[in-house]
């Protein structure tokens, strides 16, 4: 039961806040709150790639596929731990003409990873690429593939097979092991391995390979086999040997021995070169980390691609991805076999690797700019932490700051008015962290002071053009610029590609492999945020004139805009964030044209978000299975009864959030500033959010909305506290902008000749309408 207490607390915590706050806005106390999200983390649609098309295709287990001998041929070449910043003109000259010849990308090599660890060892990136799904080993060790066992006819089988199918069958990913092996035999192909690593790939689901050599050279003539498998597990042996530290975990290579490891990998690739037929595909990738950290391994492709044309110089990119010069792993296996025109069996998830742009141009820019990607992955990972620790720190003494300045209505001084400042740019932090993406901060000297410096510069700026013109004066005048630029912000870039978020630091790892394009859960809840306070803020004006058909009809049609945009498969791919968009989205309107929110129009509301995603699922599901996003591949695994563990995962995953005690932190005081400062009169008059209700009535229809969505996201997301946390973040801010303006305007007018001082300010007229936005309770 301990566990599961701060669940409760959160969850009634933004219950509470909803209904406690003096707006008497709604008529009962029931909230749709029952949904998960279906973001794949790290999945993709289970369906099947084949060459040129994509067809349905069927389970490989060992039964031949119709159809004829491929073809093509393929030589995959699998490097754990090779990195960009491993390939140089003098010692990696192979590399290096490869580089600058095809096709190249950073690749994310998820997989399965020991416990308590988050990097892919050597075996488990080699049996990723054999099942085309993320793999792994049982145990807690990080060694070298195991030595082939030798069998008549010159092949091999791996020893301790069974177990390691066994154990991928019982993991969350359910992946079948010698899948790639088994697709290429059951169609004719003959299948070579080279090196141990090469053969756990290469392997059959019995875990046999029919040809294995140590070296290419020992394979004498490879033109009869259509698909080759080498290992050069050069680095990963510099890692495994230079022995353990006082944890038990490898140390690194000296850089000296990198190097020399790195070299000696580009002669072996070398000879494998020299022996392969003219119009092979070439596939290069570093499989899997050789460190205490995960990393953006290497991705390169020459030949002939999938539709026949030859890779061209430039970037790589997939469908998995929908990032310029980003693949993964399973996009491996996936490109391996439609190059040679096999349909991939069920359960290889990746995509096929395509050309993307067309890159910087030549090898020594390529390698520079891939190297920097992986850098900045990195980066992330050591200023995530910290940064949001700070984020909580200021909030915390800001709120504290701000309930004192509030609470004894400093209105005439200097102080009142230093705090507005500060919370209109504190309102576009958020925005601020994706747009930082513009300048790159990560290749610094100092990146955690490069990062809040840009951040800074963004939200000052956000911040000017808020005071800017002339609605400086009114309630809502800078709240509607921050969530405007916030919402538009983030609009055009999940249409234009989501750039904004990748290696943000509020956005996604594409080293970690949990999502590469669409809208993540913490910028869900910045855009729903922002878009929601946005239209408040439009409306009003509206109001104010009598165009109340005018306010609700612009308000709905770019509210559904930003759920289209939020939950469209192109777009934001966001199952979750839809469900908790829309009952925001709906309080918001219900509340801005003065319709009562019960418990049946909720219950309608909840019914109606679930359609709507339910829609766009079955929409991409129509679609062939190689082109789905994990929306249709959600709705396939409805159909096939194997939606539960995807589930048990998310639910999992959101009650896990609640240990991350920054952001519960955040969400808890940033509401108990919402009601117990912003909310609550005080000796000195009015609650200050009661005197902004009274300026602005359509900024409560906005909280309500913004509040809504943050308590339906924080149950049906596996980001769970971050949900709202990163909403508050935006809100709140703002919300305090709007009490403290309407505090100046309330305040005191000072004496002056013939006046008494007490003689107070006529009170101005109201910014925004003063009529209720909706029937006051009884």
């Amino acid at each position: 039961m301990s566990r599961w207490w701060p669940l409760s607390v959160v969850a009634a915590l933004l219950g509470a806040a909803l209904f406690a706050l003096p707006a008497h806005a709604l008529d009962t106390h029931a909230l749709p709150a029952h949904a998960l999200d279906t973001h794949a983390s790290g999945t993709h649609a289970s369906g099947t790639h084949a060459s040129g098309t994509h067809a349905s295709g069927t389970h490989a287990s060992g039964g031949a596929l119709t159809g004829h001998a491929p073809s093509a041929r393929v030589a995959l070449v699998g490097v754990p731990g090779l990195e960009w910043s491993d390939i140089d003109r003098e010692r990696t000259p192979n590399l290096w003409r490869l580089a600058g010849e095809g096709g190249a990308a950073a690749m994310s090599t998820r997989a399965i990873p020991p416990p308590d660890r988050s990097i892919t060892c050597p075996i488990a990136g080699w049996l990723t690429v054999s099942a085309g799904q993320r793999a792994g080993a049982p145990g807690t060790s990080c060694g070298l593939p195991p030595l082939p066992e030798a069998t008549p006819g010159g092949g091999a089988t791996v020893p301790g097979w069974s177990n390691l199918a066994g154990f991928n069958r019982e993991q969350s990913f359910g992946a079948s092991i010698g899948a790639l092996g088994q697709a290429v035999a059951d169609t004719g192909g003959r299948v070579a391995a080279i090196g141990p690593g090469a053969a756990l790939g290469a392997a059959d689901r019995s875990g046999t390979v029919a040809r294995y050599a140590a070296t290419p050279e020992a394979l004498g003539d490879l033109s009869p086999y259509t698909l080759i498998v080498m290992e050069a597990d050069n680095l990963a042996k510099a890692w495994i040997g230079g022995g353990v530290d006082g944890d038990g975990e490898p140390i690194p290579p000296t850089e000296q021995a990198r190097q020399a490891a790195a070299s000696e990998t580009d002669r072996r690739i070398g000879a494998l070169l020299a022996r392969l037929p003219a119009r092979t595909t070439v596939l290069v990738a570093g499989i899997s980390d050789i460190s205490t950290s995960a990393h953006l391994h290497v991705a390169i492709a020459t030949g002939p691609s999938p539709s026949g044309a030859p890779y061209p110089q430039g970037h790589l990119t997939a469908s998995s991805t929908r990032q310029d010069a980003l693949v993964t792993l399973t996009d491996l296996t996936a490109t391996t076999l439609g190059t040679l025109g096999v349909t991939a069996p069920e359960g290889v998830v990746g995509r096929q690797w395509v050309p993307g742009g067309a890159g910087p141009g030549g090898a020594q820019a390529t390698v520079t700019e891939l190297a920097d990607s992986d850098l900045a992955s990195q980066v992330l990972r050591e200023v995530r932490a910290p940064f949001f620790l700070a984020l909580v720190i200021v909030q915390v003494l800001f709120y504290a700051f701000a309930a004192v300045a509030v609470r004894r209505r400093w209105g005439g001084s200097r102080v009142l008015v230093a705090t507005q400042v500060v919370a209109v740019v504190s309102g576009a932090i958020a925005i601020s962290t994706f747009l930082a993406q513009l300048v790159p901060w990560w290749s610094w000297g100092s990146p955690m002071a490069g990062l809040i410096a840009t951040i800074l510069g963004f939200a000052g700026a956000i911040a000017g053009l808020a005071f800017a013109g002339p609605w400086r004066s009114a309630v809502l005048g800078p709240l509607t610029v921050v969530a405007a630029i916030t919402s538009l912000a983030l609009l055009l870039d999940v249409m234009t590609g989501s750039r904004l978020q990748v290696n943000a630091v509020t956005g996604y790892e594409p080293v970690t492999g949990a999502r590469f394009y669409g809208f993540g859960n913490i910028a869900f809840a910045v855009f729903a945020t922002s878009t929601i306070m946005f239209l408040a803020g439009v409306a009003g004006p509206l109001l104010a004139r009598g165009r109340r058909a005018l306010a609700a009809g612009l308000c709905a049609a770019y509210g559904l805009l930003a759920v289209f945009a939020d939950g469209w498969p192109a777009w934001g791919a966001d199952f979750g964030g839809v469900l908790a968009f829309v009952p925001g989205l709906a309080v918001f309107l219900m509340l801005l044209t003065g319709r009562r929110v019960s418990p049946a129009r909720l219950v309608l509301v909840g019914v109606a978000a679930a359609a709507f995603i339910g829609a766009i699922s079955f929409a991409d599901w129509l679609r062939p299975a190689g082109e789905r996003t994990h929306l249709g591949a959600f709705f396939q695994q409805v159909l096939d009864g194997e939606a539960w563990p995807v589930l048990g995962r998310k639910v999992a995953a959101m009650v896990g959030t609640l240990g991350n005690l920054p952001l519960t932190v955040l969400s808890l005081v940033a509401l108990a500033f919402l009601y117990l400062i912003l909310a609550r009169p005080s000796r000195w008059g009015a609650a200050a959010l009661t005197l902004a209700y009274g300026r602005a009535p359509t900024l409560r229809a906005g909280l309500f909305g913004v509040l809504t969505t943050a308590l339906v996201g924080f149950l049906a997301n596996d980001s769970g506290i971050a949900i709202p946390a990163m909403a508050l973040t935006v809100a709140v801010p703002l919300t305090l902008a709007a009490s403290v303006r309407a505090l100046q305007l309330a305040a005191p007018a000072p004496a002056g000749p013939g006046a008494s001082a007490a003689t107070p300010k006529r009170p101005e007229p109201p910014s925004e309408p003063a009529e209720p936005t909706a029937r006051p309770a009884p």
